[in-house]
């Protein structure tokens, strides 16, 4: 049989990338993510318009969530943006995550209620004094994130957020719950199996594998050179949609494994594979 992505094979694979990125121009969206984006959009649209909203990515490791962050942030052109990245070597660090989300806005950290400022600049260390109470902490980033979202709309990623310090966690919980006629918009993505309850209670969007279609089209575009038919078959069966595991896995096997159909995945647990590659 012969390998999927030969000479013979070329001009399959250059019709399913065509249509594939004809079809990613006229919708705007990510390929296989069209209700997904158009949530955000959703989402974008009424933050812009004054009614604050918060969204909670849910999703396998490489499922896509961090694609979906970068989307959203294309798409809120004008905004302010800030972003935030949880960090397993500083999940015992208290507030580092929260650090980096208020950072760029501490410039009016003056302009904020005396109690409120002063437990802001307490915990990032600005000032010295007692613990503050952790309700001013979070009282005080509402009124940061809503005095700042006064001059333009406010659009706050927030990534791998399972990496979250508890402290921060704590805070983007209840500012989140709180946040009402705001121009703001806070996306959040967290990893299934690690971070279940992190952001818990937050509205939800559940980010699962693509369609086979979608998935054999990703794989067909980004294959690094011939698959064996089989080869290609097992990586779409193993993969099960996951867009990371299909851009990343064919590159860890040899070419002429992958090309004589001697390249079988192993029995490590998909994330495991991920994370190997």
């Amino acid at each position: 049989m012969e390998p999927v992505g030969s000479i013979a094979g070329s001009n399959a694979r250059d019709d399913a990338r065509a249509v594939a990125n004809v079809a990613a121009q006229r919708t705007g969206t990510l390929r296989g993510r069209q209700s997904e984006c158009e949530s955000l959009d959703g989402l974008l649209a009424d933050a812009a318009s004054g009614t604050s909203r918060v969204v909670v990515l849910r999703g396998e490791a490489g499922v896509g969530k961090s694609a979906l962050l970068r989307y959203a942030g294309e798409r809120a052109s004008g905004w302010r943006r800030v972003s935030v990245v949880g960090v397993e070597a500083e999940m015992e660090l208290a507030y580092s995550g929260l650090h980096q989300l208020c950072a760029p806005m501490l410039a009016n950290l003056e302009s904020l209620p005396a109690p409120q400022r002063d437990a802001l600049a307490t915990v990032f260390g600005i000032s010295s004094g007692t613990a503050p109470d952790p309700f001013l902490v979070g009282l005080a980033t509402l009124t940061l994130l809503a005095e700042e979202a006064e001059r333009l709309p406010l659009l706050c990623l927030v990534d791998d957020a399972q990496w979250l310090d508890q402290a921060s966690a704590q805070i983007l919980g209840f500012v989140s719950r709180r946040l009402l006629a705001e121009r703001v918009a806070l996306v959040a993505a967290a990893r299934t199996g690690a971070g279940e309850h992190v952001l818990d209670g937050l509205p939800e969007l559940p980010v699962d594998g693509l369609r086979e279609s979608d998935a054999r089209t990703l794989l067909l575009e980004n294959l690094p050179g011939p698959v064996d038919a089989p080869v290609f078959e097992q990586i779409v069966a193993e993969c099960h949609g996951n867009p990371l595991a299909l851009l990343e896995l064919p590159r860890a096997r040899s070419p002429a494994g992958l090309a004589g159909g001697f390249s079988l995945l192993d029995s490590l647990p998909m994330p495991g594979r991920i994370e190997q590659s």
